[in-house]
């Protein structure tokens, strides 16, 4: 079973051409499933065939897991039975057998972040140490652009056009190109890291880890340490059912941006999102916008 999961990395890897991140997720959830086999006495992977109801039962076994995280496991067990049906090991009917996991994509309200909460946030970091300037760079490229994480671990002096005021770079996520104003207050987090923060070293990426060696960010990094340790000292309380991790300082944006009055099309281009649609989220949590349409129920008479 061990050489299957490590030959269907590999296939990942190189012909599927999926990340590191995505790789890594896949092989947890399917070890998972392994585990969950060999304790139903399932010591091949032919086995399945023979019992095909043991996919709907791990699912199942699962279903204590959130929406989104049920269909992702049964999304990478799919896969991994598709690579098991091409080596020849099971038939591919039995995919079938995998329960389909139905989630809006919209279901959940992203949080956001109040002004004075953000003010409160950036204004606790210490900006005379490296760390402070780094991690003050990085909270002011999600609070201000709306970057995400993956697209600031990634950015590379390359990508800061200095010259046209501009940062531009493509996308880890979509690989679609993401061009943004590099306004006064970003460009000069940038220049206080880079010239006072920042260790001398050959890598190409703006942002490094602070000890040695002096290297950038894994790809499985979500900096979610870094919010939360500044979110502590600030003293700022969200909801539990909050999620408070960096992608929520890009949510506040879009919901700033739309109490503005900015146009769902220039939201979705600032955020990079290939489809309107998913910008169409945020109108969730534009309660003013809603308030404003909202129907008077004792104006509905019923004919």
């Amino acid at each position: 079973m061990n050489s299957s999961l490590q030959g269907y990395a590999e296939f990942c890897y190189e012909h599927l051409r999926s990340s590191p991140r995505t790789i890594c997720k896949y092989k947890r959830d399917i070890t998972s499933f392994l585990h969950y086999i060999d304790s139903q006495n399932i010591n091949t992977l032919t086995e399945i065939k023979i019992n095909p109801s043991i996919l709907s039962n791990f699912i199942l076994s699962r279903a204590h897991l959130a929406t989104s995280t049920l269909s992702n496991i049964a999304s990478a067990l799919r896969s991994f039975l598709r690579y098991l049906c091409m080596r020849g090991i099971i038939s591919e009917n039995i995919i079938a057998d995998v329960p389909k996991i139905n989630i809006k994509a919209d279901q959940r309200i992203p949080t956001v972040w109040d002004n004075k909460d953000i003010d409160t946030l950036l204004s606790v970091l210490d900006l005379t140490s490296p760390v402070g300037k780094r991690d003050y760079a990085i909270l002011i490229l999600a609070v201000r652009l709306g970057m995400r994480v993956s697209d600031i671990r990634t950015l590379c002096f390359e990508h800061l056009l200095w010259d046209q005021s501009r940062i531009e770079k493509r996308q880890v996520k979509g690989g679609s190109m993401l061009s943004l104003p590099l306004t006064n207050e970003v460009g000069n987090a940038l220049i206080d890291y880079l010239q006072h923060g920042r260790p001398k070293t050959i890598h190409r990426e703006v942002f490094l880890r602070a000890n040695a060696p002096f290297e950038p960010f894994g790809s499985n990094n979500n900096f979610y340490y870094i919010i939360t340790k500044y979110r502590r000292l600030a003293g700022i309380n969200l909801n539990a059912q909050n999620r408070c991790g960096m992608h929520s300082l890009r949510h506040t944006l879009a919901s700033r941006l739309l109490e503005a009055g900015v146009g769902l099309e220039s939201i979705s281009s600032i955020l990079g999102h290939l489809s309107q649609e998913t910008t169409l989220i945020y109108t969730k949590i534009d309660i003013k916008s809603l308030r404003a349409v909202a129907i008077n129920p004792e104006e509905i008479t019923n004919e």
